[in-house]
């Protein structure tokens, strides 16, 4: 039985990119054990993956004093050596993922194309065939270098029955039923000019209620909780506002149920495009080509500017830079896809 230990630790919408390179692992050696190692916030995507034996869970703060890094360090390293792997897999490429990656011990190391961090000293960066394309490509293709076939891409997920039934509760708690038809609309993202305006988000809304689809606001933490404040004053009938209400599990089967999702480039949207969910993705500073909805490249809407592309977290020019795509544009994209 041939061992894989992949490091992907974050950001939640990468690691949701490079899900499909367990499957791929799978499809060439059915009886393969893999690893994964992550951190915290992305821990419950992974563990329900059907294709990943065994999670490793880093915890990165802790090693952060030097009394931390002697008390984890040692348990960590022993977590990951219990096994010898075939080959490590380094989907990070920074520093911090090559230290994970070198205790590791296999014969071949591997990273994808664009490592930083002297990554590229532990692990052979692959430039593959999609070097340039799409961000799960550029991770597949380093699956593709272990001879991998890659016929199917598979981001499989497996909802636990108790989350999926909370996921009703929280639903009803708040006022509806998930059988009837329902639009997710993520209202965060971690960079300022990835948010489309609120106004927008109320608008179209208001809009998906004439349509007989409830909207339901999804998100987490402060800034989410704010904009969806802002989001619910502005419509004249309240949206479904679970906003810091669930967690990542309950959160994938009410997307998995919806008839559609909207939102920026952010890791809620790349879940629901993952799942199979058509999904209307609002882009501006970064490009649908390396980061639109997978699978449905032709639901990106990206925004008329010249300075698209930018890949700047907030926009050097003071624009808010998703505003120019209008709630005309995503109510078409809707209903093509309905």
């Amino acid at each position: 039985m041939k061992n894989f230990l992949i490091v992907k630790l974050s950001a939640i919408g990468d690691v949701i990119h490079a899900l499909p390179v367990a499957y791929a692992l799978k499809e060439k050696e059915p009886d393969c054990h893999i690893t994964w190692v992550v951190e915290p916030p992305a821990f419950d995507l992974v563990s329900m993956s059907p294709y990943i034996d065994e999670v490793i869970l880093f915890e990165k703060k802790k090693f952060k004093s030097l009394g931390g890094f002697l008390r984890e360090y040692g348990p960590l390293k022993r977590k990951i050596q219990q096994r010898h792997y075939d080959a490590v897999l380094d989907l990070q490429g920074l520093f911090k993922s090559a230290a994970i990656a070198r205790l590791g011990q296999a014969p071949v190391k591997l990273g994808m194309c664009n490592m930083r961090e002297l990554s590229d000293k532990i692990s052979r960066p692959v430039i593959g065939p999609h070097a340039h394309g799409h961000i799960v490509e550029r991770y597949l293709d380093v699956a593709r270098a272990l001879e991998c076939p890659v016929h199917e891409v598979r981001f499989a997920l497996d909802v636990p029955e108790r989350e999926a039934s909370l996921a009703q509760q929280i639903f009803a708690q708040a006022g509806a039923n998930m059988a009837n038809p329902y639009v997710v609309l993520a209202v965060g993202a971690n960079w300022p000019n990835k948010r489309w305006p609120a106004e927008h988000f109320a608008r179209l809304a208001d809009w998906l209620y004439e349509q007989k689809m409830i909207p339901v606001l999804v998100g987490g933490g402060m800034v989410d909780e704010q904009r969806a404040a802002e989001i619910c004053s502005q419509c004249e009938i309240p949206p479904l506002n679970l906003v810091g209400k669930t967690n990542f599990k309950q959160l994938t089967y009410i997307l998995q149920n919806a008839r559609s999702t909207v939102g920026g480039d952010t890791g809620p949207v790349h879940l629901s495009a993952g799942l199979g969910t058509p999904t209307v993705m609002v882009m501006g500073p970064t490009d649908a080509n390396r980061n639109g909805p997978y699978g449905q490249m032709e639901h990106a809407i990206e925004v008329d500017r010249s300075c698209k592309y930018c890949w700047q977290r907030a926009c050097p020019k003071k624009f808010d830079c998703l505003a120019n795509i209008t709630v005309e544009q995503v109510q078409r994209k809707i209903e093509e896809i309905l």
